[in-house]
């Protein structure tokens, strides 16, 4: 039997910062594990390999560490009141109930990419 080769070699060599690279990039801006596969060719399993591999070298942390997000805080008007039946312009209070009995709270129109970081900051402490 003869043993021919169909095509180039699938195998390809990644260098550690390269793996960190790609790893690191699983959760930014919402990025899936297999948007990322998906993205540099290689298979949700390999990421999951490489990102064990990288925690037991110590070159990646267990849980990412916290963030601290700018906030900008502005006073109602004197004289202006905030009006509480939902009028356009205005948002509401929101309790986010998360694991461990904590919980979060925010502002309705909180955009959804802050309250996604904000969310696994709370999470991993």
């Amino acid at each position: 039997m003869r043993g021919d080769i169909l095509g180039p070699e699938r195998r390809r060599r990644w260098s550690l910062d390269e793996k960190l690279s790609i790893v690191g990039s699983i959760g930014i801006d919402g990025a899936t594990v297999t948007q990322i596969a998906q993205r540099h060719d290689v298979s949700r399993q390999q990421l999951y390999i490489w990102r064990r591999e990288l925690k037991r070298k110590g070159l990646l942390c267990e849980t990412a560490p916290a963030s601290f997000i700018p906030v900008e805080l502005s006073a109602v008007p004197k004289g202006a009141s905030e009006p509480s039946d939902g009028v356009a312009g205005y948002s509401s209070l929101v309790e986010l109930e998360l694991r461990h009995d904590r919980r979060l709270r925010f502002d309705s129109g909180l955009d959804c990419s802050v309250l996604t970081r904000l969310i696994r900051a709370v999470e991993a402490s």
